[in-house]
């Protein structure tokens, strides 16, 4: 969008990010609130939801001028519905000039207070709501437990029966927009799918980031063909330079990285990923020091984080570990939920980047329940995925309408926005991964293995995973056959 001359008041349409234009309204922020440095920018207030945020100039248009063109692009329920509540916001001001508010969903179940009252809601009803929503704007309006007091006090501990604790965050754009950034040192090693999105709401929060990536040297033919067709990640050389234009500062090895940092997160693929990112050379364990803290947000099995906290710990560092559950999508947008367990003042420690990249954060007790709770969610997951997979297929080949499956779906007990966002991709024909095979598989094994280890069946998941393989192995045979056909045509 190009830069337009805006004032206090103006009615816009704001973009964030990928996501499609929004009617708003430019208002005053918080007192609290600090402008992000850098660009100009206005703070808006969008119609019919609780989403506020920077706006940059040059990503806002007046709207007037631009309604009609965005009425055209855009269908969706939630969209006419936020045009709608312009549009009743704009005949109650003919009425009371000097009144000026801004009408809001029903899902707003009452008036903001601390330093948000001074904002004035007026709630209009809204039917049926679109689910699809939440995932154009930073925020979710529909969190459990939202506590708008989190503005001012940055993060809420909440005590639950199980004797786990929870750092939640509040509407995400307010939160993450007035979060007070540690005045510690933070390292992240690890710049796949999820680290990249983590590290990227790290900076935009203003924390203070060294970051460091294994790089592929050398990629062939061969391998850039396996890579587009069979979901293997690619390292690009130039990914941490990236975060360097963004503020970011670069370390040569992960021991360089934790001996000048003060906390320093690492997210990398697997186990054995993990161990020799501390225990290989160069690694985490030669720049540790006693006061050194070193987070491991990887999901492996509860043996690793165990032997990699007694090896952290053993040289006077302090550990924790915090898995992480969402995707790529919910890593970009700063909404993923943090599970913790370990070292509980390195925990609290952590809580302006916890808020910074995710929407919630669970502590869970001693080093390894983390691991296992992890594993947990992700075995739920990828059995639900595996059996959702199968309902579509089963639907096509007996002639059935996949859409009017989802729908079925989605006005039931399964009702879910995961599910409605994975099914709309696949009969899109979108399968960008946002979370590899491999990686859910690998989450299923151990899993299993978790299982077996408490002599607990876990047949489920035991079936998800031999149908994720045999997935796999078609793969790879339409792999080698496409390859053989290259040949045959360029030999």
């Amino acid at each position: 969008m190009a830069a337009v001359s805006l004032r206090l008041g103006d009615l816009v349409w704001g973009k964030l990010g990928r996501y499609p234009p929004w009617p708003g309204k430019i208002v005053n922020p918080p007192k609290d609130l600090k402008k992000p440095r850098g660009k100009k920018c206005f703070f808006v207030k969008f119609f019919g939801t609780e989403d506020h945020a920077w706006i940059k100039v040059e990503q806002l248009k007046p709207y007037h001028a631009h309604k009609e063109e965005m009425i055209k692009i855009n269908k969706g329920k939630r969209f006419q519905q936020a045009v709608d509540a312009v549009e009743e916001f704009l005949r109650r001001a003919k009425g009371k000039d000097q009144d000026l508010t801004i009408p809001e969903s029903s899902t707003v179940k009452g008036v903001m207070a601390g330093p948000m009252a001074a904002f004035k809601w007026q709630p209009t009803p809204v039917k049926d709501a679109d689910p699809h929503f939440h995932h154009f704007l930073l925020s979710q309006t529909e969190k459990p437990a939202v506590c708008y007091q989190a503005i001012t006090k940055k993060l809420k501990i909440c005590e639950e029966e199980t004797g786990s604790t929870s750092i939640q965050a509040a509407d995400s754009t307010a939160v993450n927009g007035s979060i007070t950034p540690t005045d510690k040192k933070i390292g992240f090693l690890g710049l796949g799918l999820m680290g990249s999105g983590i590290v990227s709401n790290l900076l935009k929060m203003g924390h203070t980031v060294t970051v460091w990536n294994r790089t592929a040297e050398k990629e062939s033919f061969s391998r850039h063909l396996f890579c587009a067709y069979c979901e293997v990640e690619h390292r690009s050389r130039h990914q941490c330079d990236l975060f360097i234009q963004e503020g970011a500062r670069l370390g040569r090895t992960p021991a360089e990285v934790v001996s000048t940092c003060d906390i320093t997160f690492a997210c990398v693929s697997d186990p054995k990923a993990a161990k020799d990112l501390v225990l290989g050379p160069s690694g985490v364990l030669q720049g540790i020091r006693p006061g050194k803290c070193y987070v491991d947000m990887s999901t492996v099995d509860a043996d690793t984080v165990t032997e990699l906290a007694q090896v952290i710990v053993s040289r006077g560092g302090r550990f924790l570990e915090a898995p992480v559950s969402g995707n790529q999508q919910l890593s970009n947008d700063g909404m993923l939920v943090i599970l913790a367990a370990g070292d509980r003042g390195l925990y609290e420690d952590c809580s302006s980047c916890f808020q910074a990249m995710g929407k919630t954060s669970f502590f869970l007790g001693e080093v390894g329940n983390a691991a296992k709770m992890m594993l947990i969610v992700n075995m739920v997951q990828g059995s639900f995925m595996a059996t959702i997979a199968e309902g579509l297929t089963l639907a096509q080949v007996t002639g059935q309408s996949q859409q009017t499956l989802l729908d079925i779906l989605n006005q039931g007990q399964l009702a879910s926005i995961f599910l409605d966002q994975k099914c709309q991709n696949i009969l899109q024909g979108n399968f960008k991964p946002d979370f590899y095979l491999k990686y859910i598989q690998k989450d299923l094994r151990l899993a299993i293995a978790l299982g077996d280890a408490v002599n607990h069946p876990t047949p489920m998941a035991a079936a998800a995973n031999e149908g994720l393989q045999y997935g796999r192995i078609s793969n790879i045979l339409n792999f080698m056959a496409y390859l053989g056909l290259m040949l045959y045509l360029f030999t």
